[in-house]
């Protein structure tokens, strides 16, 4: 073709891959703003009052693994719901006595806490709920992890979101808080305060929802119908939510900032890349299980397919958007070409300001000061964030390729904990 039949064809690419980043990040930008559309919206999203009503049972699973530094404080934050009629599954690990000994401790000061033994060799969060799931006695199962703090009235606004909704169930608000931990911590806090806060009201109205990992309630009958989690899945609660959204269950979801439950973001860079890791790894095992197709309309397929290969498609824009920008800088491009080469750089823009506006309405929110430098290590950690993105991705595929599906497990040191919930007595300490 000569060399000219060769630029024809780059800039022909060039240009197609350009446009098709683009109307990626505008769809993703704007599902993010989706709870700030209107002011009506917005409202939509959080819990009804309780109405003093109190109906309904539950058990509130707390799988804990080398947790013993923050398991005590989560039993005791959870021990203090205003809520009648509940009981605390704690799962244990039969190789982790240090974890089982806090657990045990608790369940002798207060007979609503219960602590179940995982005998598995092969250990996983799945496969420590299915342990538990025949031991729940309440209507309603709820998950938290064993840092979690949760907020004592949440139960009281579940009860009544599932009475007055008819829901199957209902996703509560998941809020990580030490945004001044580290540079990552801060982008760590922001995103999963747009997606509790924002996307995830979308995906429910749409009828297809991943989960969130916590703060997750799902009526008793419904979980044993469909058999529990997937004790082989790497993102068991992206799993359940799709599974459940592909056979026509209503999934609710609420977020308040009063009522979310608060955690703390991965210590360390290299923990950080290991959790997001293994959601990608599951996130790909939930797209090749192919329930989403069962989904009855097409727009829910196409949402799925997209949501599920989005840690993918972040990794190849993260990779072709310099490299556009290079190419259309160095290489001998008609103008138009070069133009559209620009294009996601536009919505990366737009995205950043969007980012600014929403770290201001974070900290508000949870009375957090938000200084100008956190505005500028949000501005200029963009692009390593996600590069670390990137790589989680990269390494999630190789590692799914290589057959290796063991859990890397993250761990916690309460960094999410005020000095007054560190130093809060336990009621035993107390009644001695």
């Amino acid at each position: 073709m000569g060399i000219w039949g060769d630029l024809l064809l780059t800039s022909v690419f060039i240009a197609a891959v350009s446009l098709a980043l683009f109307w990626m990040a505008a769809f993703t930008l704007w599902w993010q703003m989706h709870a700030w559309r209107t002011p009506e919206v917005l409202a939509s999203t959080r819990f009804g009052s309780p109405d003093g009503g109190e109906h309904l049972s539950f058990s509130l699973l707390l799988p804990a693994r080398h947790e013993q530094a923050v398991l005590d404080h989560t039993i005791q934050r959870l021990l203090e719901s205003t809520h009648a009629d509940y009981e605390i599954i704690v799962i244990v690990g039969h190789d982790d006595p240090e974890t089982a000994e806090v657990a045990r401790k608790a369940a002798a000061r207060d007979g609503r806490v219960r602590v179940v033994v995982d005998h598995h060799e092969k250990k996983n969060k799945p496969k420590a709920m299915n342990t538990a799931l025949p031991y729940c006695r309440g209507d309603v199962v709820g998950v938290f992890d064993a840092e979690d703090q949760v907020h004592p009235e949440l139960l009281a606004h579940v009860d009544h979101a599932f009475r007055t909704t008819g829901a199957d169930v209902v996703q509560g608000g998941v809020q990580l808080i030490n945004f001044h931990s580290s540079w990552y911590s801060l982008r760590n806090c922001l995103e999963y305060f747009f997606w509790f806060r924002s996307r995830l009201h979308l995906h429910a109205q749409k009828g297809f929802i991943p989960l969130g990992g916590n703060t997750v309630f799902v009526r008793t009958d419904v979980l044993r119908e469909v058999d529990g989690w997937d004790p082989d899945c790497l993102a068991e609660d992206c799993d359940l939510g799709v599974r459940l959204s592909s056979v026509g269950k209503k999934v609710v979801v609420a977020y308040d900032s009063d009522m979310v439950t608060r955690e703390e973001t991965p210590g360390s860079l290299m923990s950080l890349l290991k959790q997001r890791t293994r959601w990608n790894q599951g996130f790909l095992q939930v797209y090749r299980k192919k329930d989403w197709k069962q989904l009855s309309g097409l727009g829910q397929r196409l949402l799925a397919r997209y949501t599920l290969m989005t840690p993918f498609l972040q990794a190849f824009s993260g990779v072709v958007i310099p490299l556009n920008a290079a190419i259309a800088l160095f290489l001998d491009v008609p103008v138009g070409i070069a133009f559209l080469t620009f294009l996601p750089l536009v919505t990366a823009a737009v995205t950043f300001v969007f980012e600014v506006v929403g770290l201001h309405d974070f900290g508000k929110q949870y009375g957090l000061r938000v200084r100008f430098i956190h505005y500028v290590k949000l501005i200029v950690g963009g692009p390593f964030y996600q590069v670390l993105l990137a790589g989680a991705a990269v390494r999630a595929v190789w590692r799914e390729q290589r057959g290796r599906n063991d859990w890397e497990l993250t761990s916690h040191v309460g960094a999410h904990l005020t000095a007054a919930d560190v130093i809060r007595p336990s009621r035993e300490d107390v009644a001695a």
